[in-house]
């Protein structure tokens, strides 16, 4: 076969783009299969091509995206017109096109969770900015995403997902949210009829507390009060299962945010649900309120809000120990890790009194909390092997428990023998228990000159060194 010669054609991703673009339309009779490739090639011709040249050349080619009955051609478009809204020049265009972001607002309706992400993600970069505010919540944009939630509560969700993502941006944002009359919706949401309506609000507005400005905004709506009557109320529920651990989640997230003493002091049913779900052992409920009790014990002050509920922490710490020695394994694991976070003390947060607070904790756990916790470790499962280790490694640098650990036989042995315990996270574990002994101070006074040369040549080997064995073969040995 003889080859025509010619001139070398220079190759544009304009025109490139363009040809595919006509390409995707013509087969989209087609296969699965050809689509699927005709989307994979224009998805890396257009990244060549600059924003604001998708933005002013191809909006019919876009519009078309927007509208083909193949949905990985939706999330295409969507990517892209994301890319557009992104950039300066291209939000201005991209404000100039109704039409199209009609069509994006059209596309959160679509029951593919993939392109409805693209689309909400493609509005809020184009409401990063004043301009692209007014024109979805000042236009008949406002209308059409009203319209759109009408689909099913899975779609209204997704918008809200939207308007809460775009309100935690900055006040004026939320602002512009709050007076479409949306963000009131959703709040009335949180006492409807629907429990899993209910739930999904209460995830809502916990993401909404997560800014400053939107904490604000729901103290003025009086939204904590209602959350906190809501779980005085579920105690009569029978439903509550499916929605009390979220409202445990918001006051948590709220008193980390914010102050653990206050949240608690103007909020006691919220402490006392969550040693409540730690006592009763359900495995709907008892999960978040480990999670949370970690959460709250992980700071100072909350830390000291804890210690003066007096006997309720005792027990629950003792029910912890309990189902961390023999529960289900997940029970095991949130116990382990929530006891790591309660026994945290940084050197720079060590202070006589708190240091008492942590080892009288530790000793409530166990006659030998010591023993309790390294036989949880020595237990073939690397998930608890690891949160075991996880515990040491908090109380690691605390004076009190390395004199524990010293006075404990065989303990040091344990902690450099680098046989116990296989797989990579065992040996990082193991590895940063080693490296939290020796960051206090006390270190070399507490374990003495002998072991303490043995930490640090453990530590200077790094978590994978493997001892040298030597060994001899002898000629014509059986």
């Amino acid at each position: 076969m003889r080859m025509k010669h010619g001139h070398p054609k220079t190759f544009s991703p304009a025109a490139e783009a363009q040809r595919m673009g006509t390409c995707a339309a013509g087969i989209k009779w087609s296969c699965q299969e050809q689509i699927e490739v005709c989307v994979e090639i224009l998805s890396r011709v257009l990244q060549a091509l600059e924003p604001i040249q998708l933005a002013q050349n191809y909006k019919t080619a876009l519009q078309s995206g927007l509208n083909h009955p193949n949905d990985s051609v939706k999330v295409l478009t969507l990517t892209q017109i994301g890319r557009v809204a992104g950039h300066a020049d291209g939000v201005t265009q991209m404000l100039n096109s109704a039409e199209i972001l009609r069509d994006v607002i059209q596309c959160i309706s679509i029951e593919r969770i993939a392109v409805a992400k693209e689309a909400i993600a493609a509005l809020s970069k184009l409401s990063n900015t004043k301009a692209g505010l007014d024109a979805l919540f000042r236009s008949d944009l406002l209308n059409k995403l009203k319209d759109v939630m009408l689909t099913s509560d899975i779609i209204r969700y997704r918008v809200y997902e939207l308007i809460v993502e775009l309100s935690t941006v900055s006040p004026v944002s939320l602002g512009y949210c709050a007076n479409s009359g949306l963000i009131s919706q959703m709040l009335e949401e949180l006492t409807g009829d629907d429990v899993l309506v209910r739930a999904t609000a209460i995830e809502m507005v916990t993401s909404l507390a997560q800014s400053q400005h939107g904490r604000q905004y729901l103290a003025q709506q009086g939204i904590m009060d209602k959350i906190s009557n809501m779980i005085i109320a579920a105690e009569s529920d029978p439903f509550s299962n499916l929605y009390l651990p979220g409202l445990v989640k918001f006051f948590g997230s709220l008193a980390i945010m914010e102050s653990p003493q206050q949240v608690c002091e103007k909020y006691p049913v919220f402490l006392e649900v969550v040693f409540s779900m730690v006592m009763n052992l359900d495995p709907t409920l008892t999960p978040v309120a480990l999670d949370t009790l970690g959460v709250l014990g992980s700071t100072v002050e909350g830390k000291q809000v804890l210690q003066k509920t007096g006997e309720k922490l005792t027990s629950a710490l003792k029910r912890m120990s309990k189902v961390a020695a023999d529960g289900a394994t997940e029970l095991r694991v949130r116990c382990l890790e929530a006891l790591a976070q309660l026994l945290t003390l940084p050197a720079e947060q060590q202070t006589d009194d708190l240091l008492l607070l942590t080892e009288s904790w530790f000793n409530c756990l166990s006659s030998q909390p010591i023993l309790m916790i390294r036989n949880i470790s020595t237990q073939p499962f690397p998930e608890l092997h690891c949160r075991a280790l996880r515990i040491f490694t908090a109380i690691g640098c605390q004076p009190w428990a390395q004199q524990l650990m010293m006075d404990t036989p065989g303990f040091m042995e344990w902690v450099m023998d680098r046989s116990v315990g296989m797989g990579k996270e065992v040996k990082d574990c193991k590895f940063e228990l080693v490296g939290a002994l020796l960051s206090a101070s006390s270190s070399q006074e507490i374990f003495g000159a002998h072991n303490y040369l043995k930490l640090k040549t453990y530590l200077n080997e790094g978590p994978y060194y493997v001892n040298a064995v030597s060994s001899v073969t002898t000629e014509g040995a059986d």
